[in-house]
């Protein structure tokens, strides 16, 4: 790929998405556009480039944005989070708040935004309790999957048997798969979300948002106007969580840090 081709992609990438690619990215892009240009019999990537430009539906912009996307995800990964937040809504609900609202705010498949819902259910112990988890994504593929909430046992490695059993049922129709059980879904809403755009159209206020090894692909710029949203929509004494590589060092934000990784609107 030149590198006036790789620049404008850049370029659209980073306007629809906000992920900024870096430098020397040249080979990455090439190789993930690929499949898009053998789905449309595009023979180069600077014909695929002026397809995506000339296309008025931008429907074409959110499959390249869908094979752009990094979405690296497991079942309870960065474990301690999950323990933090089962003990914090323990000690919410012990002091009598009934309603929760959890924001996983880059779900990809669906692991995350699950782990949360096996998190409170365990958390909540049979105790009534309105409960809503929205999950979102930029890439329509990836949330497709979440919806489907089926998993191979490769994927469930990270969940316990017990867990397993409890809240997941072989599917009939793929006997090496295990499918999310109703009372997991019935507390999820996916839709489709551009972190890099605020203002988002909730309202909240959120009680957590896990906003998770995402940040990581966004410039300062995109990272503060997303924090800022991220404080809008937290109720006071509502958590920020991000991965554990990211930090809020350096960006403006009324943030308080509670410990690694985990910040508090005060």
């Amino acid at each position: 790929m030149d590198h006036a081709t790789f620049d404008r992609f850049r370029k659209i990438v980073y306007e629809n998405s906000g992920i900024a690619l870096g430098e020397g990215k040249e080979a990455l892009v090439c190789a993930r556009i690929g499949k898009r240009k053998r789905i449309l019999d595009i023979p180069d990537d600077r014909a695929y480039l002026r397809y995506i430009e000339q296309d008025d539906s931008r429907e074409e912009i959110v499959q390249l944005l869908d094979v752009i996307s990094t979405n690296v995800t497991h079942f309870f990964r960065e474990p301690a989070h999950f323990d933090f937040i089962m003990e914090t809504v323990i000690a919410w609900t012990a002091r009598g708040q009934r309603r929760l609202r959890l924001w996983s705010a880059a779900c990809s498949t669906g692991e995350e935004p699950y782990s949360l819902a096996v998190t409170l259910h365990e958390a909540l112990g049979g105790r009534g309790a309105d409960v809503k988890i929205l999950a979102t994504d930029i890439s329509t593929r990836v949330l497709n999957l979440a919806r489907e909430g089926i998993y191979s046992l490769e994927k469930l490695k990270q969940v316990s048997a017990e867990r397993r059993e409890r809240f997941f049922c072989k599917t009939p129709a793929r006997p090496d798969c295990f499918a999310v059980r109703d009372e997991l879904r019935s507390l999820m809403v996916f839709r489709r979300l551009n972190l890099a755009t605020p203002p988002f159209p909730m309202h909240g206020p959120l009680d957590i948002i896990l906003c998770r090894n995402v940040m990581i692909y966004f410039d300062n710029i995109v990272r503060t106007r997303l924090l800022a949203e991220a404080y809008r929509l937290l109720k006071p004494g509502g958590y920020l969580i991000v991965g554990h590589a990211e930090s809020l060092t350096g960006l403006m934000s009324d943030f308080k840090s509670v410990k690694p990784s985990i910040y508090i609107k005060s």
